[in-house]
């Protein structure tokens, strides 16, 4: 979704930047988000996991209380791991 005078390869609007939180709107996961390439924002599950691309039109930023979620998730899997 790229409108007049955007740059080519710039962020949709309201897309969030490297290391925020955003949903796929297509199936309502959440990641963060890790790269973009192309048309596609690359999203990782805040808990672990495989990441996975989205269309950049297919992406929104996630709501405060699922970025409170998403940070929750990542801190008990943080806690998880060996020292």
């Amino acid at each position: 979704m790229t409108g007049e005078g955007s740059a080519p390869g710039a962020p949709a609007a309201g897309t969030p930047e490297a290391g925020g939180f955003a949903v796929d709107a297509r199936d309502g996961r959440v990641g963060r988000v890790v790269d973009r390439s192309g048309p596609n924002v690359r999203l990782r599950p805040p808990g672990g996991g495989p990441e996975w691309e989205c269309p950049s039109e297919a992406v929104r930023p996630a709501s405060r209380g699922v970025v409170l979620r998403a940070r929750v998730a990542e801190a008990n899997r943080e806690s998880q791991l060996p020292r």
